[in-house]
């Protein structure tokens, strides 16, 4: 049975909820990290609702935050722990999506996810599973766990990758490498380096976003 995932939400500028993007945080994180993107994209993106969960464990590295899954090699955990994990996970992810649909009642099509670092790899195996296509997925700084899913895929939404060359958390070659990975599967994938940063999201890389959010979040 899926796990209830706490979230925040910012309603839409306008009032009118004509799409929603979901944010997905890092290790460690919450959702409330990520939520204050909002802030710059609404004025941009009238009609979207904005949430981001919680992910469903408290974080082994940092009990403040939460955790999608664990990563052996920093917290102890083995690699099979992390996989069962993960797999659970996406099971409460799928759960929650369903429940942001219903609740803002909005289709697939209107929901993109935009994820950072370990949010970024829940949402690059996430969103090939749905049934029914999402609009789109950006991923920040992340990798594909699972590259063997890919060929199973039951949706293929457009995907850009956004990531840091200076990167020393997740390596900034995982950006050819998911990319890659994702072509070779038939998914529509675009990609963006952000010059000189590290593990984060830098202004350009953001201006980015949103550029492929507003395209395929238009108004209706």
């Amino acid at each position: 049975m899926s796990r209830r995932l706490k979230d925040g939400r910012q309603a839409a500028k306008s009032g009118t909820a004509g799409s929603v993007v979901v944010f997905l945080h890092g290790y460690g994180a919450d959702g409330a990290d990520l939520l204050g993107l909002a802030e710059p994209l609404a004025p941009h993106l009238p009609d979207t609702v904005f949430r981001a969960p919680d992910a469903p464990d408290r974080c082994q590295g940092n009990p403040y935050g939460f955790q999608w899954f664990p990563i052996p090699g920093m917290d102890g955990s083995t690699v099979e722990e992390s996989l069962a994990a993960f797999a659970r996970a996406r099971a409460d992810l799928h759960a929650y999506l369903d429940r942001v649909l219903a609740e803002e009642k909005l289709p697939p099509e209107r929901l993109a996810l935009v994820g950072f670092s370990q949010g970024t790899m829940m949402a690059l195996q996430t969103a090939p599973e749905r049934a029914s296509p999402l609009a789109c997925v950006v991923g920040f700084s992340g990798r594909i766990v699972e590259p063997a899913a890919l060929a199973t895929a039951r949706s293929r939404p457009p995907v850009l990758l956004i990531h840091g060359d200076q990167d020393p958390v997740v390596p900034f070659d995982n950006l050819a490498h998911a990319g890659a990975l994702l072509a070779d599967a038939g998914f529509e994938t675009y990609s963006h380096v952000m010059k000189g940063t590290a593990h984060g999201i830098a202004p350009d890389g953001l201006s980015v976003a949103l550029g492929f959010l507003k395209k395929h979040l238009p108004p209706l």
